[in-house]
């Protein structure tokens, strides 16, 4: 049987793999895994002498002794120290003390109560996020893509507002790795739809499937942009996303992927020209650069220079818009430096009317003049285009709800995070607290109802009535999901009744515990003869 050898190290230690030409690509890896000493669970990166990552499968070109390649395992369980470390509490820890207390409560009060099964349910949950790494173990771009993957959530560790160098260098250089491999059809068409789960992805992975867009969209042909160009583009806005719990560039990837599926979902290619959509896709890209987790109504309490600069008006937006022209008036950064100059200014003005819209104090106003123009709608128009353009963006902005439950939830998660930290801030420095970003006033659900009643719907459903086949893609989910957080209110407030009944019989018993400790009290006072008639 004809074999094949394969030379590598692993910490620096040089090893060997021999297996047969037609070995099934799972045995490779764990031949591989056991030569590593890795885990089920451990994360195994291949890199040749070059120090590209190449696929661990059968088809490894052979090499010598004197070209090994670099096995390296790049992921720990979730019992390590320096997860311990990373997340500031060891998760052992908390499921034993878990355990401790389920017993203590079991003896004294005879039942589990449901709170102790839920926060078991929690612990259990966020043990299988961390372990589920299958997700990170991309091997040549192609992901794991069933619907049995483990979805992580995006808990925020405490890092510096700007990313820094030494950050985006690393990242940089893993996208540069990754951006000559082919991604496969699988993602390809995946990527085409509303369901793409975000949390599957790292940023340099991520930059790869923003090439893909420009790439599938025939941009790179069409507007004759450099391969080198565009990747540098896209690190230029990756590095200019900060450090911040929801609008980072995470949120960057998701707006311009709903963007992206809804181009294919609508046949956009045969409605409108490819410029706008080179400006729409290039706008979501673009929409909340240097974004630092403040809206505008805080930018203008705080009288902060952005809000200064802008005399109030959209002061984060306008800022967006001048990052990316930052980012555009370099050379090396320019994606759009061969093409007229004609050309360039329409681009230039679709972006900042693109980027503006994404302005929620305008949303009413945008949202009335597309329905005032829906009934006739000519795609011919380019007033008409402007403004599906605008509520396309606005759409994509606000559209984690469309997705599924496990790819929106953590998202919602993230928003709260931020929206509780300026609220925080704006008390600590006496300005108005933003209503529905008091963590004393908001809850999950409260937050959600409300917004997708009256605001994601009836935007949602006026786009459907120019491309009803949108109706079953971002539609349907979205009231999926007002359904789920209307239930979760209804749950909180029967807890909050409950609570209060429990409260209130418990002061009454204590009350009455107090009234017979004072009569008790009173009666040995007395003595024992008190309660006798007088004697005649």
């Amino acid at each position: 049987m004809a074999t094949k050898i394969i030379y590598f190290t692993v910490n620096g230690r040089p090893e060997q793999a021999e297996f047969p030409l037609d070995c099934p690509a799972q045995d490779v890896k764990d031949l591989f895994r056991s030569a590593a000493e890795a885990g089920p669970h451990d994360i195994l990166k291949l890199y040749n002498p070059r120090g590209n990552i190449i696929n661990i499968s059968p088809s490894l070109e052979p090499n010598s002794p004197n070209s090994c390649y670099k096995l390296e395992v790049v992921a720990s369980d979730c019992n390590s120290a320096e997860l311990a470390g990373a997340l500031g509490f060891d998760l052992s820890s908390m499921e034993k003390r878990l355990q401790g207390l389920e017993k203590k409560i079991l003896i004294e009060a005879g039942e589990t109560p449901a709170v102790v099964y839920e926060m078991k349910k929690q612990i259990d949950s966020f043990r299988e996020k961390l372990e589920s790494v299958e997700h990170l173990s991309w091997l040549g771009l192609f992901k794991d893509l069933s619907e049995g993957t483990h979805k992580p959530s995006p808990f925020y560790h405490k890092r510096t507002l700007r990313k820094t160098r030494k950050e985006c260098e690393h990242v940089r250089e893993k996208f540069l790795q990754m951006s000559s491999l082919e991604v496969s059809d699988e993602v390809r068409q995946y990527l085409k739809t509303p369901t793409f789960d975000n949390w599957q992805w790292e940023d340099a992975e991520i930059m790869v499937l923003l090439q893909v867009m420009y790439t599938d969209l025939d941009f790179i042909a069409t507007f004759n942009i450099e391969p080198q160009v565009l990747q540098q583009f896209l690190f230029e806005v990756y590095r200019r996303y900060n450090n911040i719990p929801f609008h980072n560039f995470k949120h960057c990837f998701c707006v311009t992927q709903m963007m992206y599926g809804l181009i294919w979902l609508t046949d956009l290619r045969s409605k409108m020209d490819s410029v706008d959509l080179l400006i729409m896709l290039t706008s979501a890209v673009c929409h909340d650069l240097d974004h630092t987790g403040y809206n505008n109504a805080y930018q203008i309490n705080a009288r902060t220079e952005l809000a200064l600069r802008y005399n109030d008006i959209s002061p984060l937006e306008n800022h967006h818009c001048a990052v990316a022209f930052e980012i555009l008036e370099k050379t090396e950064s320019n994606i759009f430096r061969n093409l007229s100059m004609d050309r360039y200014k329409q681009i230039r003005e679709g972006i900042i009317k693109c980027i503006l819209a994404t302005d929620m104090t305008r949303h009413n106003e945008i949202l009335n003049k597309f329905k005032s123009i829906l009934p006739a709608f000519d795609f011919t128009s380019k007033e008409h285009r402007e403004v599906l353009m605008m509520i396309l963006i606005k759409v994509s902005d606000i559209s984690n709800e469309a997705r599924p439950m496990e790819v929106a939830e953590p998202w919602l998660d993230c928003l709260l995070q931020e929206f509780y930290n300026q609220s925080d801030m704006e008390k600590l420095e006496g300005l108005p607290v933003t209503p529905f970003m008091d963590r004393d006033k908001v809850t999950k659900p409260s937050s959600q109802t409300g917004f997708i009643r009256f605001v994601l719907l009836p935007l949602f459903i006026e786009l459907a009535n120019l491309f009803p086949c949108l109706e079953q893609h971002i539609i349907d989910p979205v009231r999926k999901a007002l359904d789920y957080y209307t239930e979760m209110e209804k749950a909180l407030e029967r807890e909050k009744q409950n609570r209060t009944i429990c409260e209130n019989a418990a002061k009454n018993k204590e009350t009455a515990a107090g009234r017979q400790s004072s009569a008790d009290g009173h009666t040995d006072a007395a003595g024992p003869d008190a309660s006798k008639p007088d004697a005649q």
